[in-house]
């Protein structure tokens, strides 16, 4: 990911990335954002919903605040990694893994995964033909 694009995400959600300035050996947010900026979006909407939600269950007791440990692509598809949360957290996170390979992990724009490649991508057509 570009790199003022992961500077966005790491000023506007603190709580979230706090891990970043660990140790590889404790956290492996210190490598940054693990895929392409396509998926700069999709990975906001995520934490934007989570640092919400994370503020709406403040007062309850048995909630863990969701501290993020990767973000990266595998096989064509979003991965997030994280501790903490609920129920409710992980659905957000299936969510936008599972629209992950439907997005152009190059530019954002509707995508489809390849499998026919020695390492598997979302890529739209156009970016696909560059591959």
């Amino acid at each position: 990911m570009k790199r003022e694009l992961q500077k966005q995400l790491f000023d506007n959600y603190t709580d979230l990335f706090k891990e970043k300035d660990l140790p590889p050996d404790q956290s492996n947010m210190c490598f940054g954002f693990e895929c392409d900026s396509g998926w700069y979006d999709l990975i906001n909407t995520l934490c934007q919903l989570i640092k919400h939600y994370n503020k709406q269950q403040t007062n309850k007791p048995d909630y863990k605040p969701v501290v993020v440990q990767q973000v990266k692509e595998k096989f064509g598809g979003l991965r997030f990694y994280y501790y903490g949360g609920d129920d409710i957290v992980a659905g957000m996170v299936s969510f936008a893994e599972a629209m992950s390979q439907q997005i152009c992990e190059t530019c954002g724009n509707k995508g489809k995964t390849n499998w026919k490649r020695s390492w598997v991508k979302t890529l739209c057509e156009e970016h696909d033909v560059e591959y």
